[in-house]
């Protein structure tokens, strides 16, 4: 997504401009929530108005339209608004809301929800996996379940993670302050384990202690995972949240 929105954002500005996510997605995973930032040099600003706002508009109205046409089908920007001082879309964020969803359904997944929703043949216990859930919460290192990454730290505060089921479909809602690479999917994936039955309760938390990345389970597929918000602070906490992020965390 990044890479289509800096080739978009290049041309209607006519500099080479480049996009800050506040959080990656694997390819496959989706982001309904995605928040993200560019800076623009000022004499480039002019370039991506055709038209200046009309009286009563948005200021960036004209800009959002001109940029949706520049856009694939599968990738949209929904609103554009200025930055406050000292805003960075990745390291001024306080946390990021992810879901999880799959189908138990013996059929798979209905058509208009297979590209968002993993089906999953077998029965899964959604209580155990909830009470798995509960073991994970709170500020760990998460090594067994990231993909190394050089200089990345895997110390995370995992502030949700529970379980909601709607017939056949069934969630995971989960919340950090940040996650490391694959982190949402690899706990999913251990969970699944539990909710097949094939490992215990209790042994998600018994994986805290591990260094590195487990090899005991399979992440879960990419095509369930969706970015579906960022929270931020207020505005005059912006670069105090800046200043912590990167810290790099040891415990």
């Amino acid at each position: 997504m990044a890479g289509v929105l800096d080739e978009a954002l290049t041309t209607v500005f006519r500099t080479p401009v480049r996009l800050r996510a506040a959080g990656r997605t694997d390819a496959g995973v989706h982001a309904t929530g995605q928040v993200a930032h560019v800076d623009v040099p000022g004499d480039a600003v002019p370039n991506a108005y055709p038209r200046r706002p009309c009286a009563g508009e948005p200021e960036f109205l004209p800009l959002l339209r001109r940029l949706g046409r520049f856009l694939p089908a599968d990738v949209r920007v929904c609103d554009i608004t200025r930055a406050p001082a000292g805003f960075d879309a990745r390291f001024s964020a306080l946390r990021r809301h992810y879901a999880y969803r799959l189908s138990t359904a013996p059929y798979g997944v209905e058509p208009q929800r297979a590209r968002y929703v993993t089906a999953w043949p077998r029965a899964l216990d959604v209580a155990a996996m909830t009470a798995a859930s509960r073991d994970l919460l709170g500020l760990h290192d998460f090594a067994a379940f990231c993909r190394h990454r050089d200089g990345a730290t895997t110390i995370r505060e995992l502030q949700r993670l529970d379980w909601s089921r709607d017939g056949e479909l069934i969630t995971a809602h989960v919340t950090a302050d940040a996650f490391c690479w694959s982190m949402v999917r690899s706990l999913v994936g251990a969970l699944l384990a539990v909710g097949e039955r094939k490992r215990p309760v209790g042994w998600c938390r018994e994986l805290l202690a591990a260094a590195a990345r487990s090899s005991d389970f399979a992440a879960a597929p990419a095509r369930g995972l969706t970015l579906v918000g960022v929270d931020y602070p207020p505005d005059d906490q912006l670069a105090a949240r800046n200043v912590i992020t990167r810290d790099l965390r040891s415990r």
